[in-house]
């Protein structure tokens, strides 16, 4: 056990949803962060209705995403995205830094119907074979960067692992849960999700010593990187490992009574909670604009049964409806 005894502060924010709490277990040389989502996930998803097999997907999505995305230190955008062949064949979820989160599915009714009856229909299975993209774009005067990981029924934890290990080479643990809880009386029904992301981040040169070298630079006889048998991080994994589902989604357990819980007996520092929301970026305004860029037969070919231009976002739902007459001159020609 560490010399120094365990270090913890509580936060008064840390037993709120919708937030991330970034913490650090510095005897081990771990640094990561906790996620709780409550509201902001009811209402990103009771903008679509979804059924509950297709609701917990992306409830594990958006906390993953949460974890991910607030990690960044400026104003930008980090996205998760999946294609694949499964019974959900896209998902999309948008994190705009500080805070706000959005996201959508699509998927096949009829297949997800096949996959109730054959007892399928757990998240990694729903989305099937395929990739998962994560894009970090941090405005328009620099490049975008994404790392793409194959999906091969593995789930979005498994994902999460192998994109740490080959594109950031971080020794990296992603626990993911969400559950629909219901509650006694006429109080409807409410969606939460948890997660926890455990890196390891070695100060000391002789754990620092493996990591730095690139993939081609290993020798031959090293085998797996030095980090799977570092002690530290293997004591970190198992500490982080005896993480409950109901523990991460628990409304009446706080944040940073879980992390007390998880790393007391090694010491851990809980810093200032962010809080998350559900917003998304579509505006009349901004669809307009876009329809501005339509040519005049294309508008046309855009107009409903009752003579207006109906345009639905697939993040929030909303729809907004415009007259054709209000686009009248100034039309791009065909092929502009």
């Amino acid at each position: 056990m560490s010399d120094a005894g365990p270090a913890f502060r509580p936060i008064s924010d840390a037993g709120a949803d919708d937030v991330v709490i970034p913490f650090a277990v510095t005897p081990l040389d771990v640094r990561g962060r906790l996620v709780r989502l409550g509201p902001a996930l009811d209402v990103l998803l009771a903008n679509h209705g979804y059924p509950g097999e297709i609701a917990r997907a992306v409830g594990e999505a958006a906390a993953l995403t949460a974890l991910l995305g607030s990690s960044l230190k400026f104003e930008g955008r980090f996205q998760l995205q999946t294609r694949s062949d499964g019974v959900i064949d896209m998902l999309v979820v948008d994190f705009d830094a500080p805070d706000r989160l959005r996201a959508f599915a699509r998927f096949d009714p009829e297949r997800l119907a096949a996959a109730r009856e054959a007892g399928a229909t757990q998240p990694a299975l729903l989305f099937g074979k395929g990739h998962l993209a994560l894009t970090i774009d941090q405005g328009p005067d620099t490049s975008r960067y994404q790392g793409i990981v194959t999906l091969e029924g593995q789930g979005l934890e498994a994902a999460a692992h192998e994109y740490f290990l080959r594109s950031e080479q971080i020794p990296t643990l992603v626990r993911l849960a969400v559950a629909e809880v219901v509650s006694a009386g006429d109080r409807p029904a409410h969606w939460r999700a948890g997660g926890l992301l455990l890196q390891f981040l070695p100060d000391s040169p002789e754990r620092q010593r493996m990591q730095d070298l690139h993939p081609g630079d290993r020798p031959e006889s090293a085998g797996e990187p030095e980090f799977r048998e570092d002690d530290a991080w293997m004591e970190a994994q198992a500490l982080a490992a005896t993480v409950e589902d109901h523990e991460l989604v628990d409304p009446a357990l706080s944040s940073d009574r879980l992390l007390y819980r998880l790393f007391h007996e090694r010491g851990v520092t809980v810093f200032d909670a962010s809080a998350l929301r559900h917003a998304c970026r579509c505006s009349r305004d901004g669809i307009e604009r876009m329809l501005r860029g339509f040519t005049t037969k294309e508008r046309a070919d855009m107009i409903g049964e009752d003579g207006r231009i109906g345009v639905t976002c697939e993040f929030c739902g909303v729809k907004r409806e415009f007259e054709p007459g209000d686009f009248d001159g100034g039309e791009p020609e065909a092929g502009q």
